[in-house]
């Protein structure tokens, strides 16, 4: 059976979703389950500035409001495990980082590479819109030619190509998890995990 999961690595819920989804692996007792991690942008015209995401939040929601999300969604956080870190948080445009997913996936290491990719960012204030950290950060997952992957072209093509077939079957939101024709969006718990692989 195949999970295919749509989400940012700079999309905080995200790495909550894929906690609670690895707790609901944990107690499925079904067919082997195959999970493909297919790219979507939260920001695609985001710049690769750097800046502090409280500043970017700010200019959006304003300075009390991005404080107050950050908390929230950093208690939530803390529910399933993870130690957020969000005044660390810095602006990146994800294409590249997903392009080393994608090539991540086909030699087998995409799992270890988003995850090194949420963790950095949401923790150690790392710039995924950086090349050299990606390259640093991936390589260290097992990612084999990352630096040559950033320049590419065709790989470029094959993530512009899944971008919009994520657009086109509806995808509006991240996380969304999706097995044949029926899904869920938002990190979701466990129990309603399970109920989509029941009867996807």
């Amino acid at each position: 059976m195949q999970l295919d999961v749509w989400s940012d690595v700079v999309c905080p819920w995200c790495y909550i979703g894929k906690r609670k989804l690895e707790r609901a692996l944990e107690r499925w007792d079904g067919e082997a389950v195959e999970v493909v991690w297919r790219p979507f942008q939260l920001d695609p015209r985001a710049a690769n500035s750097g800046r502090p995401m409280v500043d970017v939040l700010g200019e959006k929601f304003g300075a009390d409001g991005a404080r107050q999300a950050q908390a929230r969604v950093t208690e939530v956080a803390a529910g399933v495990g993870l130690a957020y870190d969000l005044s660390r948080q810095v602006e990146a445009n994800t294409f590249d980082a997903h392009r080393l997913l994608l090539l991540g996936r086909e030699q087998g290491v995409q799992g270890a590479v988003g995850e090194r990719f949420f963790h950095a960012h949401f923790t150690e204030g790392a710039h995924l819109g950086d090349r050299d950290v990606l390259v640093a950060l991936a390589t260290g997952a097992g990612l084999e030619g990352a630096e040559a992957a950033l320049d590419d072209d065709a790989l470029a093509e094959r993530l512009t190509e899944e971008l919009a077939g994520g657009v086109a079957i509806g995808v509006r939101s991240v996380p969304t998890f999706v097995v044949g024709n029926r899904g869920v969006a938002g990190a979701q718990d466990p129990e309603v995990l399970l109920d989509l692989l029941r009867t996807g």
